[in-house]
């Protein structure tokens, strides 16, 4: 067994590593940065503006599933809202624009205040 693999499997099993271990461990396990949409990005500027310690919860599972609420609500509120009158394409451009950037800003509000700036249930 090579020498970084020892660190990792000391790293993997708790046990207290030295320094020279440590440098060892950081240029062989390369660390995995987390990407977010944009509505889990938000609930994460959310969260630590309140301030809130994700210390022990499991954060990227968290705000992925935020996304995932998001898109979910997106695509529900858009499949409901193009049924309505109001939001029906009438053929004129500059309508059909206002029409649809007003459904799309009703959206954003929504998820908004329902699932990026509410409390946390972690």
């Amino acid at each position: 067994m090579t020498k970084q693999e020892q660190v990792i499997l000391k790293a993997e099993q708790g046990q207290g590593l030295t320094v020279d271990e440590i440098k060892i461990y950081l240029a062989t396990v390369k660390p995995f940065q987390h990407v977010y949409g944009k509505y889990g990005t938000l609930k994460m500027k959310y969260l630590e503006e309140k301030g809130i310690d994700w210390t022990i919860a499991d954060l990227p599972t968290y705000l992925h599933g935020v996304d995932e609420q998001a898109n979910e609500l997106y695509e529900t509120m858009r499949t409901k809202l193009e049924k309505d009158e109001r939001y029906k394409r009438t053929g004129d451009f500059m309508e059909d624009y206002r029409r649809q950037t007003e459904m799309n800003s009703l959206i954003e509000e929504e998820i908004l205040n329902e699932i990026v700036y509410t409390g946390v249930a972690a």
